[in-house]
């Protein structure tokens, strides 16, 4: 595993984790897991340690721990404690770790939807709740590859535009440059527009998104901006159309 590669099974997760822990971190995982298989509601409880227990820092060794795509050895930790709740409850227990949890304890319930099996209204309840947030953390967790699935083309666009305003990589975002649709391009290239005409920056990776059904009108006007008599907007229009591939 990279440190851009999210685990897609327990199994995968827990070969992970294990080798970054040590044999007391061991021990209390498994205590812990085994607690909640015989009490689904431990999990509330245990939840709130598996940072201090098991660490904050990457998964993977040599990971950028300020990567908002990069799972955490809690994100993992706290995702198999999820799995380890009987099917029948987890989707109390997620919602409830959700709703009471801390910043990094809903990035790891949200993170654990990749590797839980839990069904799509409860997907789309906690990916919609972490969209409505100004969190990057959290949107690059919704966005995983479990997240997008419960999205429809409209949630998917309004998701993406979330993501390009909290500043992700959109080319990190699963679906991307599969569920572009021609709408989603042309939504892309008007906000472009929007930012050169504010005489503000634009991150590199819209182009992904535009360039996947590229609006001839829409790319026209951003190229006139170039030679806007307002030098903000031009050198802004330049450098926009300068990182495009």
């Amino acid at each position: 595993m990279t440190d851009q590669t999210a685990p897609t099974d327990p199994a995968e997760v827990t070969a992970h984790l294990d080798a970054r822990l040590d044999d007391d971190a061991r021990a209390w995982f498994a205590e812990s897991r085994d607690r909640i298989g015989d009490d689904p509601a431990a999990v509330r409880v245990l939840f709130p340690a598996v940072s201090r227990r098991v660490g904050r820092g990457p998964l993977a060794p040599g990971g950028d721990g300020d990567d908002p795509f990069v799972w955490h050895r809690d994100d993992a930790g706290r995702a198999l404690l999820l799995a380890a709740v009987d099917p029948g409850a987890r989707p109390g227990e997620l919602r409830d770790c959700y709703t009471h949890g801390d910043a990094r304890e809903r990035r790891g319930v949200l993170r654990s939807l990749e590797v839980v099996e839990v069904d799509d209204e409860v997907t789309a309840e906690l990916v919609d709740d972490a969209l409505r947030t100004n969190d990057v953390r959290l949107v690059a967790a919704a966005l995983g590859p479990a997240g997008v699935a419960v999205l429809d083309d409209d949630g998917f666009a309004q998701a993406v535009l979330k993501a390009v305003f909290v500043d992700l990589d959109l080319e990190r975002i699963a679906g991307i440059p599969d569920r572009v649709t021609p709408e989603l391009s042309r939504m892309m290239a008007d906000f472009v527009h929007e930012r050169v005409a504010a005489g503000r920056a634009v991150p590199a990776s819209v182009w992904t998104v535009i360039d996947r059904h590229p609006p001839a009108d829409r790319l026209a006007a951003i190229e006139a901006e170039r030679d806007h008599e307002d030098p903000h907007r031009a050198a802004a229009a330049a450098a926009a159309l300068d990182a495009r591939p």
